[in-house]
């Protein structure tokens, strides 16, 4: 696979990966949104679905990764060459950014009456300073319900771990460098499956693009009142994923390697 290839696949991948999460992010958070307060049922099978439309778009170009440790998971494995490993998680990252803008720009209208609501109540405006995090900054990146970095880091690992090894072993193209025709199905319903039993302590990043790369869209896009992006968060969401994929790299190659 040529580097043109992954950069094409893993940039348009997860742009539209993150395009569409991000999307049911803000249709369940923002005012005037015919999906306001849909709940956490639509945040599950929304990114079960997201994933679902991007890696149908990118298994055939690049493999479908969409995921810096599902990258490394295959590194580790033996299928993907490490050298490749930076162009593919660099084109991730981008890939996240740019989505995460697309969404921005779609639900704009919505931004904007959600935040003017926001400014004409004081003490939202105040919890929002003080906050770690902005009042939509959800809609971009994770956050945990119970601020406990070692639980919140262990949760990533666990959920993330599941995400590849789950890959790993039922998901493959004949190839094994990537996602083949029934694997993005069986990994679309491992999304939705962990999104229902192990989301609701972090928000299930299970992806160090899709939280950095919507976090920095976070940073710098004009929406005032945003509030913080929470950077003294943001290493978990990246750190937790790489240990979880690495780790089901090396239990398949200990296992079934």
């Amino acid at each position: 696979m040529s580097n043109s290839d992954i950069i094409l696949g893993e940039v348009v991948g997860t742009a539209v990966l993150i395009l569409l999460g991000a999307g049911v992010c803000a249709a369940v958070t923002l005012k005037k949104s015919k999906s306001q307060n849909a709940g956490w049922l639509a945040i599950a099978f929304g990114w079960g679905f997201a994933v679902l439309t991007a890696a149908y778009i990118a298994a055939p170009i690049s493999g479908a990764h969409l995921n810096p440790a599902v990258t490394l998971g295959l590194a580790v494995q033996g299928n993907v060459p490490w050298d490749q490993v930076p162009v593919y998680i660099v084109s991730q990252v981008v890939g996240a950014l740019l989505g995460a803008v697309l969404a921005w720009a779609a639900y704009y209208g919505q931004f904007q009456a959600h935040m003017a609501d926001i400014a004409h109540q004081a003490d939202a405006v105040e919890g929002a300073k003080d906050a770690k995090a902005g009042p939509v900054l959800g809609i971009f990146s994770t956050g945990p319900e119970v601020r406990n970095a070692a639980q919140n880091l262990v949760t990533e690992i666990i959920a993330t771990f599941v995400l590849v090894f789950a890959i790993l072993t039922q998901g493959l193209n004949d190839a094994g460098n990537g996602l083949g025709t029934l694997g993005v199905l069986i990994t679309s319903l491992v999304v939705v499956s962990i999104g229902l039993s192990l989301g609701g302590p972090t928000g299930y990043a299970i992806n160090p693009a899709r939280d950095l790369g919507p976090r920095i869209a976070h940073a710098i896009l004009p929406i005032k009142g945003k509030g913080r992006s929470d950077w003294g968060y943001a290493w978990i969401p990246v750190v937790g994923p790489v240990v979880g994929g690495v780790l089901a790299g090396l239990l398949y190659n200990v296992a079934l390697g």
